[in-house]
């Protein structure tokens, strides 16, 4: 964590959806420092709320637990909704139609920012052997980057008609570490994943921007520069756990998708189970 907060700028309140998910546990102590209030939200319960939090239980796809959610918010930090590849039907109603709830509460409530858990999926099906900046066409891998791509575009349309800005972060992989060979490409330590929301959340302007939510990772399939604006600056690498991956995967398989496409082993995932 972060020893102090990266800026002198607080809101008065943000929300958090997605609190009880595996990024939103890491978060949660994190984006307090930045507002006087932090409203944590999830669709079951999940205990109570901390110091200068608030809890509130609400789906995405209920667009009247949505107005209420968003009642009061300056900015949200969008973790909820599905994140791995799963049938039609859920990903439809969280990140879909839940995702258009959120907008709209968003707009009629006056917030003006939100940093949305994008996915590296939205792109998964370029090559590990090119390098892309985050303003190339979406290439989604399944139906879960399929959503987060048209959430993207939805973070878009609400810019370009009501001047909600928004900050699309196409997570790679946030995990304490590499777990294998792509992942020295693709991760994102949990500190850089607090300097990248922190950086949307403070940037003077961000209009609608798509960014690669990766650390400085000396391999790496993308290319951040077009979106230098935002500020965001990565201090950890993958490169101290090089060593360890390339030694428990010894040998790559150049004929497999998984090891073809960006987007790993969500190339082949089936989302009928």
């Amino acid at each position: 964590m972060l020893e102090k907060p990266a800026s002198s700028i607080r809101f008065n309140r943000i929300l958090l959806t997605g609190a009880a998910g595996n990024l939103g546990q890491v978060l949660r102590p994190r984006l307090k420092a930045y507002c006087s209030t932090l409203r944590v939200s999830h669709r079951k319960e999940f205990g109570p709320a901390h110091a200068g939090e608030e809890v509130v239980i609400a789906s995405l796809e209920n667009a009247d637990e949505m107005m209420a959610l968003l009642d009061g918010v300056d900015a949200v930090v969008h973790m909820g909704g599905v994140s791995t590849e799963q049938p039609w039907e859920p990903i439809l109603a969280g990140n879909i139609v839940g995702m258009v709830n959120l907008y709209e509460a968003a707009r009629k409530a006056g917030t003006k920012r939100i940093i949305f858990a994008s996915s590296n999926h939205a792109t998964g099906f370029y090559k590990q052997s090119e390098t892309i900046p985050p303003t190339v066409k979406p290439k989604p891998d399944g139906f879960y980057g399929l959503s987060k791509a048209f959430g993207e575009n939805v973070g878009q349309m609400y810019w370009d008609r009501w001047g909600i800005e928004t900050l699309s972060v196409r997570i790679g992989s946030s995990f304490p570490e590499p777990v294998d060979r792509r992942m020295l490409a693709t991760w994102l330590s949990y500190d850089d994943l607090e300097r990248v929301v922190v950086a949307g959340l403070t940037a003077p302007i961000i209009e609608h921007t798509v960014i690669y939510g990766m650390s400085d990772n000396q391999t790496t399939w993308w290319d951040n520069t077009p979106a230098k604006h935002v500020g965001y600056r990565p201090l950890d690498s993958s490169d101290i756990f090089k060593d360890a991956a390339e030694a428990k995967q010894q040998t790559i398989d150049v004929t497999d998708p998984v090891a073809i496409y960006q987007g790993g082993g969500f190339v082949k995932a089936t989302p009928h189970g």
